[in-house]
């Protein structure tokens, strides 16, 4: 395992499950003390070096129990938004697009996209992930193909 000050710098002291700011001086004892998590290392192919991230400890633990929980930023104004996380292990392992919201105007589709781009980017730096916007019913649809 590596040193939680190395991969708390390579992931910008962010928990890769939550997005919200990891304390570098907090106690790993504490439930947002800094952890480091191997969960995208099961994702690897075999004979692949381990992937760690930087997590909560709380959160750490808790995706031991459930499956992780990316959420949506409460800022957006997205429709029937997808589950970000199970949405992007689905595009690692087939490839493929999947609509991931539906927004009401395009000013809104757009900042979904971009907002969401930045999120996946640190969520699974390994993939080269992309948005699509399409007009349709009245609505725009956010895709991600890969």
């Amino acid at each position: 395992m590596s040193d939680i000050t190395t991969i708390g710098e390579v992931d910008n002291w962010l928990c890769w499950l939550c997005d919200q700011p990891v304390d570098p001086d907090g106690s790993v004892n504490s439930d947002l003390g800094p952890s480091v998590d191997s969960y995208a290392a099961t994702r690897v192919k075999k004979g692949a070096p381990a992937v760690e991230r930087l997590a909560h400890r709380q959160c750490n633990t808790m995706k031991g129990k459930i499956s992780p929980v990316v959420r949506w930023s409460p800022d957006l104004f997205v429709v029937d938004p997808s589950p970000i996380f199970e949405a992007v292990e689905r595009l690692r392992g087939k490839g493929g697009r999947e609509i991931v919201a539906r927004c009401p105007d395009e000013g809104d589709a757009q900042q979904a996209s971009d907002w969401l781009l930045d999120r996946v980017s640190r969520l699974a730096p390994d993939l080269a992930l992309s948005t699509q916007i399409s007009p349709g019913g009245g609505q725009f649809m956010l895709y991600l193909p890969r």
